[in-house]
């Protein structure tokens, strides 16, 4: 529907990548793997699925849906309040450190190890231990900052998952960036695949079947291996 609209508007289509929604995921493996039978949508067939979360949809999608008109300028700035109060949060952190004399209680109840000097709030949070609402219930000063934040419940949520998880998030995000570069070299439909000796039989074979838009695409097609995609890649210069 969304995209029917846009055709009429003569607009570029709205397509959804692999790292931004799960039914980009979908189509994309319909696309480059397809099926032959019923296709499910399991969150193992996301290779990106720590930053297609739940708790994160809102922050990914709604950007664009206020973009096409479909979102309210009232939901764009309830998530903008959301994003920047888990902002101000991962930045306080950062900033404010605990001594000893008003953490070490709560890190003896919860079972970790006492801290010997001023220590980061970023630092102890990060303790699987740890959670927000005990640091907050411990730390009037914390409470008192978090209190005077607009969507303080869910920016707060939003800034202990980015904070107790973030070598993995960056760690997919470098995925993601790396992938990117190979989406932005696009081939054209009318690519003689068959004219390329060097690639192997099935590739030929698939990839002039499929006709994958860009070399992210071709590399996700069953049948098309990283020799192939390099055999690809020397042949467009890069």
């Amino acid at each position: 529907g969304i995209n029917a609209h846009l055709k009429i508007k003569e607009r570029e289509p709205l397509i959804l990548g692999r790292s931004e929604a799960y039914i980009g995921v979908l189509i994309d493996d319909l696309i480059t793997k397809g099926t032959d039978e019923p296709y499910r949508m399991f969150t193992s067939r996301a290779e990106y699925r720590l930053l297609l979360r739940q708790d994160n949809a809102d922050l990914r999608l709604t950007p664009k849906s206020h973009e096409l008109g479909l979102a309210s300028d009232a939901r764009m700035k309830a998530v903008e309040s959301k994003r920047n109060t888990a902002d101000s949060l991962l930045n306080y952190f950062g900033e404010t450190s605990a001594a000893p004399e008003e953490i070490n209680k709560l890190l003896d109840r919860l079972g970790t190890a006492k801290i010997k000097q001023k220590t980061k709030l970023n630092k102890i949070l990060s303790r699987p231990q740890v959670a927000f609402s005990d640091l907050k219930h411990e730390l009037p000063k914390l409470a008192e900052f978090v209190d005077a934040l607009p969507a303080n419940e869910a920016g707060a949520e939003q800034a202990e998952i980015q904070l107790k998880y973030a070598g993995y998030l960056e760690r997919e995000r470098e995925m993601v960036e790396k992938m990117s570069r190979l989406e932005d070299i696009r081939l054209h439909s009318d690519f003689e695949y068959a004219s390329l000796s060097s690639l192997s039989s099935e590739a030929r074979e698939k990839l002039t079947k499929i006709k994958p838009s860009t070399i992210g695409q071709a590399s996700r097609i069953s049948g098309v291996s990283p020799s192939d995609i390099s055999v690809l890649m020397v042949y467009l210069g890069r």
